[in-house]
């Protein structure tokens, strides 16, 4: 979906101190139709985004004056800001933890040397479910993975694999908001509800079931905070 099928393109800030990673960055999103604006820092980008009003944030993560954990906790903070998309850009060198990210705010983040149409995919994604949350398909087709939520049924390249119930709607749960971190407790809650008293664990054993059947690939662990559906 093309972001500018609306009345207005979607805004997006790129915040990074490598002016080759702004310069790609800002050339592939305004083909793509965004609107697009940049900072150098974390400094400046709090004094452009209130201003800007981004829908979406590209964020570094070490930056000089004041770095992306602390700059995206600041963006959090203020009201206008507490439902914007926040992206990481990390390197893989960089000592950066993913739990800190999560806890400042972050939606998501992407590997650096970033890929250009990777990145456009998971922000189309992003710009679809935006325009409407409650669209839901009934059928889920990410990587060779088909999920069809009405027949409760999994399809591995074509090959049905039988889930359990539970382990099924956790699968599908995960896979119908590709990239989104969820907590243990936010998918006890979804997926066994607040009548149930199950712990903690259970979700973890699901999990594990679930990537004996399905591949290892599909469900990422993010180390002390859940787990999310990986699309790349």
């Amino acid at each position: 979906m093309h972001p500018n099928a609306t009345s207005h393109p979607y805004k997006i800030l790129v915040v990074d101190d490598d002016p080759d990673i702004v310069e790609l960055l800002e050339y592939n999103l305004r083909k793509e139709g965004y609107e697009v604006a940049s900072a150098p820092d974390g400094r400046k980008a709090l004094e452009i985004a209130p201003g800007f009003a981004p829908d979406i944030v590209l964020l570094d993560v070490m930056m000089p004056h004041l770095d992306g954990i602390d700059t995206c906790r600041q963006l959090r903070e203020l009201p206008k800001f507490k439902d914007t998309y926040i992206i990481f850009l990390t390197a893989r060198a960089e000592e950066f933890s993913e739990v800190a990210a999560f806890e400042a705010g972050a939606d998501d983040f992407i590997a650096k040397p970033i890929k250009p149409r990777a990145l456009l995919s998971r922000l189309a994604a992003f710009v679809r479910r935006d325009k409407d949350p409650q669209a839901i398909s009934e059928t889920i087709e990410i990587n060779g993975l088909t999920i069809d939520r009405t027949g409760f049924a999994v399809y591995q390249d074509g090959r049905k694999i039988s889930l359990p119930k539970k382990e099924f709607e956790l699968l599908a749960f995960l896979a119908a908001s590709p990239h989104k971190v969820f907590g243990r407790d936010e998918l006890l809650q979804n997926i066994w509800g607040n009548d149930v008293f199950v712990l903690a664990r259970t979700v973890d054993v699901h999990v594990r079931k679930v990537r004996e059947k399905v591949g290892d690939h599909h469900i990422q662990t993010i180390k002390g905070v859940g787990y999310k559906f990986n699309i790349d």
